[in-house]
């Protein structure tokens, strides 16, 4: 069941000068994209200067809290992702931890609104999380390669772009992956992907959201393909990016700003082709394709004290050895943290106290249930005792006219 469609816009890839890519499929040309996922209306909720204000000197109530970190709620969104909500709901299949109003609109975006779709997916991301054991990958899974890691796989998050959402980097072109599978197994790098995304969700989309007073949901992302071509797409590099592609794709839905993959030759223009076949068009829809006259895009979304000088940016990071070994960002501000921490005890504390309401409404959800099976039994064994009680007045009769029978003999 399809809830409603969103106005449409194109997919392009873009060259040097912004030119759109007239290459993609047909089928590609046109999908729905929906604007950014922390966009609403004007005048909805909000996480307002005051109310910061006095969340550090006071402590917030419960329905403060959901609005700040919540923001902003599409009024036709918001009827899809309640409906969604209920058949979730009914069918006992809603955790508490995941009962949150943007966690289910990333479904709901994923699946164009089809509500059945989107519960679907939803369920298969919650088998996955048991599978997966991703609920306590950040207490279980510690990642000691990492530092030797990003030698030969730099990467890492540094930093936001200007609307305020985190900005993560990687310089694929300078990856040695015989020298990763020497330190780590590729089973131990998805894991710590996983790991990663989880503390994006859980630390680094709320500190931002703290930190530019408004909902934030998304990362924008630049990837430098420099020197890559074909060659680079070996089995164990293939089989990386799919599982990767794979777990962001069906349960980070959404998550992806945009994605600016620049310095592109005409090696990674071939591989290209080849990559978007795996890719979905709501993805492709987010990718941008630059050569190598890529800075004033990039500064454009980014400030230049958040983008790294190989990106044409101020930043050097060298006390940290680098920009991708920073980390940099709202999410390590002490004060944000702190912040943070008040906010997720007050949550919990709110979602314990609404798993609390709703057991009350089970039992009696159960109790109602019980009670209907007990009322159609009753009236299941009613209809078998008239049943009965016609065949015994039948029997009476047959017996009656059997002693009479017996006495005329007798007689």
């Amino acid at each position: 069941m399809h809830f409603f469609k969103k106005e449409v816009k194109d997919i392009f890839v873009s060259n040097d000068s912004g030119v759109r890519d007239n290459n993609l499929p047909s089928s590609l040309k046109r999908k729905n994209v929906y604007s950014p996922i922390e966009n609403a209306p004007k005048g909805g909720r909000g996480l307002g200067l005051k109310l910061l204000q006095s969340l550090r000197f006071q402590r917030p109530s419960k329905e403060s809290l959901k609005m700040a970190m919540e923001g902003k709620h599409d009024p036709k969104e918001e009827e899809a992702v309640d409906q969604l909500r209920e058949m979730l709901f009914l069918d006992g299949k809603l955790p508490t931890k995941f009962n949150d109003y943007h966690t289910l609109l990333r479904f709901l975006r994923m699946r164009n609104f089809d509500i059945e779709a989107a519960k679907d997916a939803f369920l298969k991301f919650i088998k996955w999380r048991e599978d997966f054991k991703t609920d306590t990958i950040s207490k279980d899974f510690k990642f000691e390669e990492k530092e030797e890691v990003k030698k030969c796989y730099p990467h890492g998050f540094h930093g936001v772009d200007r609307y305020g959402r985190p900005l993560y980097i990687e310089r694929i072109g300078m990856v040695d992956l015989n020298k990763l599978l020497q330190i780590t197994t590729l089973e131990r790098f998805i894991k710590y992907h996983v790991s990663e995304q989880e503390k994006t969700s859980s630390i680094r989309y709320p500190s931002c959201s703290i930190h530019s007073k408004k909902h934030i949901a998304s990362t924008t992302s630049i990837f430098d393909v420099g020197g890559v071509g074909m060659a680079n797409f070996s089995k164990p590099a293939r089989y990386l990016f799919t599982e990767i592609q794979k777990i962001d794709s069906s349960y980070y839905p959404e998550t992806l700003n945009q994605l600016f993959i620049i310095n592109a030759g005409s090696g990674f223009k071939i591989l290209w082709k080849a990559l978007r076949a795996f890719l979905e068009p709501r993805t492709l829809a987010k990718i941008h394709v630059l050569g190598h006259s890529f800075v004033h895009e990039l500064r454009e979304i980014i400030d230049p004290s958040n983008l790294p000088t190989f990106l044409g940016g101020n930043c050097v990071c060298s006390e940290y050895g680098g920009c991708l070994h920073s980390d940099k960002g709202p999410w390590n501000d002490p004060d944000t943290l702190a912040l943070l921490q008040v906010i997720s005890s007050a949550d919990e504390t709110y979602d314990n106290e609404k798993e609390s309401d709703f057991a009350p409404k089970n039992d009696l959800l159960e109790n109602t249930q019980k009670i209907q099976a007990l009322e159609e039994a009753l009236e299941e064994t009613k209809k078998k005792i008239e049943l009965l009680e016609i065949a015994l007045e039948s029997t009476k009769v047959i017996l009656k006219d059997a002693s009479g029978r017996i006495k005329d003999l007798r007689s």
